[in-house]
């Protein structure tokens, strides 16, 4: 009896389970069915949106001298051949008109279109065709060659379709997307494929690209990356290939940025991007421990020329914590997170100095007005000569021959650095012969002592690792050294 009862509970407990095994298969095959059913067709987004995308061609005139042409060593016998051929082929120095291929998209009913910076660059002449067949000229409103954006504009007989921008923010890695565009020349182009990965950096100082493998080639710059909901989240500007043709990784300058780039072009006809006015590098491991941050993070401060943080009392050597409320992470967020604030906006700046931290207002200039923005000059006594090997480095004193040696001029201070061992730690961190060590533990040194009192300082506090101020060829940097290279 016993078992009988056991053996019905078994049976009611299988039939439990299979039942409830049916009904996920059942789920997982209908779920499966609707992501199929959703993935079978992009074509009702492509209807929708092609009309507001646009093929773009242009025309410039260059000297015939500014194309390639056959390397021939003078005096051989092939150069009166190809001389010739050019001559006959009616080529000779006469200028000619090159013609390229883009891609470009409507973003307002009256005619502003945007595309690459790459794609108009010296065109005497841009015409936008449009998927009708249509095709008018458009005239540059303004670029940046920054983000590699430009806005054209066109002047049409009536309202024209557009497309709208999305928040890139939002998009997901994962997410469907959907690139159009004008291909190696096959016009009105789409491919689809996912968002690979986000805020990609290449080259550029405020890059921002959602990386996808949605196939894009030579033509589909300056085309849109479309959401599902058909709002663009991207132009298309750049693919990593050995072969030059789509292989899955391909790059779209984020929305978020082309909106305020677009915007300011607008309205000025070029840029206006906040400007704080410090040079500056990432915080490592040892400079963190160097300065006793509790966290690596931040932007250190390597120079502060005449501008606005010069003004509000920044100074070589403080970190940059915060800016505006926000928290730095790195020296890329804090460059973007100062361009794209307002010119002329007074804001708070939380640095991390000697130990703790201070808050100062700083009213932002403008950056294109300071890209040439020269380090204020620093006083400079004639010091005693002197040398010594340190740290696995030999350093001496600024003295008018090496000033001459090295291209310095009058207002430069500090230690040089004449040799460094090839085994040192100083070597191993990018130190080399011709340096110029102008601070020691966020100190000025001026003098072998000075850079030995720093070190005494710093090993007297517990320090590992002493921060030092270097500038080559003008250029600042700090670098963090462990005191137990010491000899």
């Amino acid at each position: 009896m016993i078992a009988k009862s056991v053996s019905q509970t078994q049976d009611r407990t299988g039939i439990v389970r299979a039942f409830y095994l049916t009904l996920l298969t059942t789920a997982l095959i209908i779920a499966q069915a609707m992501v199929a059913q959703a993935q079978e067709s992009f074509s009702d987004l492509a209807d929708k949106v092609s009309p507001a995308v646009v093929n773009i061609t242009t025309s410039t005139v260059v000297a015939q001298g500014a194309g390639p042409s056959p390397i021939v060593p003078e005096g051989s016998p092939f150069e009166d051949f190809f001389r010739e051929f050019r001559d006959r082929s009616g080529q000779g120095d006469r200028p000619r008109r090159t013609s390229a291929l883009g891609s470009g998209f409507v973003i307002s009913e009256d005619g502003y279109v945007v595309t690459n910076n790459h794609v108009i660059e010296s065109a005497d002449e841009i015409i936008i065709e449009f998927f009708s067949g249509r095709e008018l000229e458009a005239e540059v409103i303004g670029t940046d060659p920054k983000t590699d954006i430009a806005l054209l504009k066109v002047e049409a007989d009536g309202p024209l379709p557009y497309v709208s921008f999305g928040d890139s923010d939002t998009a997901r890695v994962g997410d469907w997307v959907l690139a159009m565009g004008n291909p190696l020349g096959q016009g009105f182009s789409v491919s689809a494929g996912i968002v690979s990965a986000r805020n990609r950096a290449l080259s550029g100082t405020y890059d921002d690209y959602i990386q996808t493998d949605a196939a894009i080639n030579r033509g589909n710059s300056g085309g849109p990356l479309f959401n599902m909901d058909g709002q663009v989240i991207g132009v298309n500007t750049a693919i990593l290939s050995p072969t030059g043709g789509s292989i899955g990784i391909g790059f779209s300058m984020a929305s978020n940025v082309v909106t305020r780039v677009v915007a300011q072009l607008k309205e000025y006809g070029e840029t206006r991007r906040g400007w704080l006015g410090v040079r500056i590098q990432d915080v490592t491991d040892d400079v963190a421990e160097a300065m006793g941050l509790e966290e690596v993070r931040g932007a250190l401060v390597t120079d502060v020329p005449e501008g606005p943080a010069a003004e509000a009392g920044m100074e070589s050597g403080d970190v940059i914590l915060s800016f505006d409320g926000k928290q730095v992470e790195d020296t890329r967020g804090l460059v973007r997170q100062v361009g794209n604030t307002e010119v002329g906006k007074t804001v708070r700046v939380i640095v991390y100095r000697e130990g703790k931290t201070q808050t100062l207002k700083v009213t932002l200039g403008r950056r294109e007005a300071a890209e040439g923005a020269v380090p204020a000059a620093q006083p400079n006594g004639e010091p005693e000569v002197s040398e010594s090997a340190i740290l696995g480095m030999t350093i001496s004193s600024l003295t008018q021959e090496l000033r001459e040696q090295l291209d310095l001029g009058d207002e430069a201070s500090g230690l040089v650095v004449t040799d460094v061992d090839n085994l040192s730690e100083a070597y191993e961190k990018g130190l080399r012969a011709g340096d110029l060590i102008t601070e020691a533990g966020q100190q000025k040194v001026n003098s072998i002592g000075d850079f030995e009192d720093r070190i005494a300082d710093a090993e007297e506090a517990g320090r590992k690792s002493i921060l030092l101020l270097v500038r080559r060829a003008g250029e600042p940097r700090f670098v963090a050294l462990p005191l137990d290279s010491e000899d």
